[in-house]
């Protein structure tokens, strides 16, 4: 059991009024009412914590013998001191929301504390493998060598680099060498290493409208002039494009199911994409965030498989395919700029942990990886089925849900005059989640509508109960 402490390392004040032993009582007792330390928690021996405060360990047991007599904390003998298994924190005061979380309501992208029906973004985490890829962590740990310990690569280990290379060569149709591939430790990292590498303040890069709002957030933060552009049924409509900035030096699309609205891309649009990017000198950054997941056909090939030109980025993710508290994406970048992005990865040194790589690249090389995708790829087709059916049951003409090849989530579109902002925010007060897609868009007249996950909803009943609370809500 680990020991904690509260602010072990902090000195304490030796010109303070309050003598020594009171102020590490203080710290303690705050500590323990806060919930900083938790009922049982094993907190450091007296002499142990008087060594590293600097002070008499006389001092440590006349705080710890007062914490005793008032009933926070229980002396176990050779087991330790713990916090009284009985204590139970005392209330919080609200804590001030800073202007970062108040910028992610601003673009509808809350998560909450749990995950909620209909949530977006996550995967179907019942039917993770959770046993086999705790035999293969258990495995892993066994083999832990001294090397192993040290710092990862910057640009991921080289095992997972040619897995994922493998992997993208059969899966996706694209051509790359091990090292061509980023490992980072999310879209986010994804995003930042291609800004820092290729782009500058002030340059102009397409975004598909509606879209995913972090990007355009990450874009604004990096002095970037994100531009948008619509899309129709044949997504990302580039002739627009043009017209409105063909000097762009960038655009980030999502050619295998549009996100959120999740049509795919058509051949004579990506082909005028690839054109204007040789044309222009611009860079396109693909994310493929679940482009595994097409119900209707084949995985589509990848943009990047029709790139001759070097133009195209390749961004990909563990955490829609597995589970987010992984942590861990990829990026495929055109071999002529490797050098470049080794620098800069050099410089960022996002990588994720060793171990988590390690673990992952056995997951793929043993073929659990792709058995995995198989099997939620039909999972996920009976899921979407179920939950389209149930609310459609539940709310007849009142949500109609658009047709779409495939992805990990639903768009509703409500009749009449109904605004999917207001309704979004009833369903979370009710324990139910939904994104509004009019916060995907920047465009003074958005579209209105609900944009509901379907991967973790279990049958069609349980649907049809989630669209009767809907429509108490309409």
């Amino acid at each position: 059991m680990i020991s904690r402490r509260p602010e072990a390392q902090a000195p304490l004040a030796q010109d303070s009024t309050d003598p020594l032993y009171r102020q590490v009582y203080e710290r303690f007792r705050s500590a323990i009412a806060e919930g900083t330390l938790k009922a049982g928690d094993r907190i450091p021996s007296a002499r142990a914590l008087a060594k590293e405060m600097g002070v008499a360990r006389g001092t440590i047991e006349v705080a710890y013998s007062l914490l005793a007599a008032e009933g926070y904390i229980q002396a176990r003998g050779q087991a330790g001191t713990i916090v009284a298994p009985d204590l139970q924190p005392q209330a919080a005061a609200p804590a001030v929301v800073a202007p970062v979380e108040a910028a992610d309501d601003e673009h509808g992208w809350h998560r909450p504390p749990r995950i909620l029906p209909f949530q977006m973004g996550i995967p179907a985490l019942d039917a993770f493998p959770r046993k086999l890829w705790a035999r293969l962590g258990a495995r892993q740990l066994r083999g832990l060598q001294v090397a192993d310990l040290s710092y990862p690569p910057s640009d991921g280990l080289p095992d997972l680099r040619t897995a994922v290379a493998a992997y993208l060569r059969v899966a996706r149709g694209i051509q790359c060498q091990p090292a061509q591939v980023y490992i980072t430790s999310g879209y986010n990292f994804t995003m930042q290493l291609i800004i820092q590498a290729l782009l500058a303040p002030g340059d102009r890069v397409w975004v598909e409208d509606p879209g995913y709002p972090p990007t355009r957030a990450l874009l604004a933060q990096a002095r970037l002039d994100a531009v948008p552009v619509p899309v129709d049924a044949d997504g990302l409509m580039v002739a627009e494009g043009v017209a409105r900035a063909e000097q762009a030096r960038a655009a980030v699309v999502t050619p295998a199911h549009q996100s959120p609205l999740s049509m795919s891309l058509s051949l004579p649009r990506r082909q005028a994409l690839l054109d204007w990017a040789e044309r222009s000198q611009a860079w396109i950054v693909e994310d493929d965030y679940d482009g595994e997941y097409r119900y209707v056909s084949r995985p589509l090939p990848a943009l990047k498989s029709l790139d001759t030109q070097g133009r195209v980025l390749y961004a990909g993710s563990f955490s829609k395919v597995l589970f987010p508290g992984m942590r861990l994406a990829y990026l495929v970048v055109p071999e002529a700029q490797v050098p470049r992005f080794d620098r800069i990865s050099r410089l960022l040194s996002g990588g994720a942990p060793a171990y988590t790589q390690a673990l992952l690249t056995s997951f793929i090389s043993e073929g659990h990886f792709g058995r995995h995708i198989q099997r939620m790829r039909r999972l996920y087709s009976e899921r979407r089925e179920a939950t389209a059916a149930g609310l459609s049951a539940a709310l007849g003409t009142r949500l109609r849900i658009d047709p779409q090849p495939g992805g990990m989530h639903l768009v509703a579109r409500m009749d009449g005059k109904l605004q999917d902002q207001p309704l979004a925010a009833r369903m979370l007060e009710q324990g139910l989640y939904a994104h509004p897609l009019s916060r995907w868009s920047s465009l003074p007249d958005p579209q209105s509508g609900l944009l509901l996950g379907f991967t973790n909803i279990a049958s069609q009943e349980q649907a049809y109960e989630f669209g009767l609370r809907i429509r108490a809500l309409m």
